[in-house]
């Protein structure tokens, strides 16, 4: 299959921002969708080029990324799969875009944001840098994460967020250092979500990359 092919059979969004600014890969929470989650991109950067996929499971009719059996509990083999499919739509749209050697950040917001860091993990040639809001460790128990030495990671939660509980966030952030990422944890007030200061910590992720 093409990169045309493989970008174009994918419901997203594109648009090319200025030349020498990054890219956004916008990546949506579970009922969410492209066209939703994209516009937050004009708040953290608005000269950025901004790629948003659309989740391709269907849960109860709402769009996600990922299989899981109930909240908080992950089908970890799907992770894997879905993790390699939007990898290779990423490889795909950087070609069929010519996007060239700009730098590309993955924004996702909570099932967003936990398969940005699952292809991070897995595919840090892909992807290397990662702004996870609300996100936590997306492979349960198991250890399935890469040498990630290069690879930039920004996590945003809320300490009292039931959806993204505070044990799994901190075994996210103590293995992902383990492996070599470089990680800027940011813990606020609240739960699920995404808030004012969450957006000022998120935009100066976004200008570092750049």
């Amino acid at each position: 299959m093409s990169a045309a092919d493989t970008v174009q059979g994918w419901p997203h969004l594109f648009a090319p921002g200025e030349p020498d600014a990054p890219v956004l890969l916008t990546l949506h929470g579970t009922g969410s969708d492209e066209q939703e989650i994209s516009s937050l991109a004009a708040e953290l950067d608005h000269r950025a080029g901004v790629l948003s996929p659309r989740g391709r499971v269907r849960e109860r009719g709402m769009a996600r990324w990922f299989r899981r059996a109930g909240e908080g509990i992950f089908d970890v083999v799907d992770v894997l799969t879905r993790a390699g499919e939007l990898a290779g739509f990423v490889t795909a749209a950087r070609e069929h875009y010519g996007l060239g050697d700009r730098p590309l950040v993955a924004v996702g917001f909570s099932n967003g944001a936990n398969i940005a860091l699952a292809t991070a993990m897995l595919h840090p040639d892909v992807l290397s840098r990662v702004v996870a809001l609300s996100g936590m460790y997306p492979f349960a128990d198991r250890d399935e994460a890469v040498d990630l030495h290069g690879v930039r990671v920004t996590t945003l939660n809320g300490r009292d967020d039931p959806m993204a509980p505070i044990d799994s966030v901190q075994h996210l952030v103590t293995v992902l250092r383990e492996k070599g990422a470089k990680v800027e944890q940011h813990l606020r007030t609240g739960g699920h979500g995404i808030s004012r200061e969450d957006l000022a910590v998120a935009r100066a992720a976004v200008a570092r990359a750049g």
